[in-house]
């Protein structure tokens, strides 16, 4: 019991510490318990990743379902086709931006039958509009408590985590817009995509500045993690941003390199790299 007390007093202190020196300590980190998440950057999509997504649901014969973000019938069939060329054989599309129509045990009737769902690209408000506070948002929950996978590309990825990103319904370049609030597969966590294919990788500090407490993770194009167990690996041919406040490197990270003191640092992590969402701190180098 003493030793319990001497180690809540070191850690008040070192919240008092923080604090005292104008930083916050980091929130924590909230993940699913079970499931898994697949969430990559849009572009081309590596196809490990979409591979590993089908392996997750169960397999080629895995029920799967995409709820859309844009609604264009062809972009719609394009990403049912994308699935099915990397071996899926049961693909429901669905669609709605009522919702209303969300909230009905008839829309959410295949999702409470799938293993895997994907989120497509498009706008990520779109999807909040449409599913957050209904049957669907629980039927989505009930995917992972299941042991299933969601995962997405794009707007499908920024809308994983608990602070919508670019979530503005005007347009896609404010940060911090006018629909703020994500899924929470990964809480206290905000996704940004295509950030190094459209220079964005400093986009995310006007979010971070507000919100500290938030992790940061950008996701460039052909690249994604694959969350489970809460710790994520990364696959594909570019690489993951990390805004957690640390220095990291795969020379060593013994050195710390002195932070700015604004705060504005990020690392890279690239394929076979490994990052604990608990602790917020790289635990295998890769390749």
């Amino acid at each position: 019991m003493g030793k319990q007390r001497k180690n809540a007093g070191l850690l008040g202190f070192l919240l008092f510490a923080l604090i005292a020196n104008g930083q916050h300590a980091p929130a924590a980190v909230g993940f699913p318990k079970n499931g898994s998440l697949v969430i990559a950057g849009g572009g081309a999509l590596p196809k490990e990743g979409m591979r590993t997504f089908i392996e997750l649901a169960g397999g080629k014969d895995a029920p799967l379902v995409i709820p859309t973000a844009a609604g264009l019938k062809e972009y719609d069939d394009s990403w049912q086709k994308i699935l099915t060329k990397h071996g899926a054989t049961n693909v429901t599309v669905l669609h709605t931006d009522n919702p209303k129509e969300a909230n009905t045990k008839k829309f959410t009737k295949a999702i409470s039958k799938a293993s895997g769902v994907w989120f497509t690209g498009g706008r990520q408000w779109r999807l909040a509009d449409s599913y957050l506070g209904t049957k669907t948002e629980a039927a989505l929950l009930d995917v992972l408590s299941r042991g299933g996978v969601i995962g997405g590309s794009s707007a499908g990825a920024t809308i994983q985590g608990s602070y919508l990103a670019r979530g503005d319904s005007k347009t896609n370049q404010i940060m911090m817009g006018d629909h703020e609030e994500g899924f929470g597969f990964l809480n206290n966590v905000a996704i940004d995509q295509h950030v190094l294919a459209r220079n964005r990788q400093f986009d995310l500090f006007s979010i971070l500045e507000k919100k500290p407490g938030l992790l940061g993770i950008g996701i460039d194009e052909s690249t994604a993690i694959i969350v489970k167990g809460g710790t994520f690996e990364v696959m594909g041919r570019s690489y993951v941003l990390m805004y957690d406040g640390n220095f990291w490197s795969k020379e060593g990270s013994d050195y710390k390199i002195p932070l700015k003191k604004n705060g504005k640092s990020f690392y890279f992590l690239r394929a076979g790299n490994r990052y604990d969402l608990k602790t917020r701190t790289v635990i295998g180098v890769g390749k």
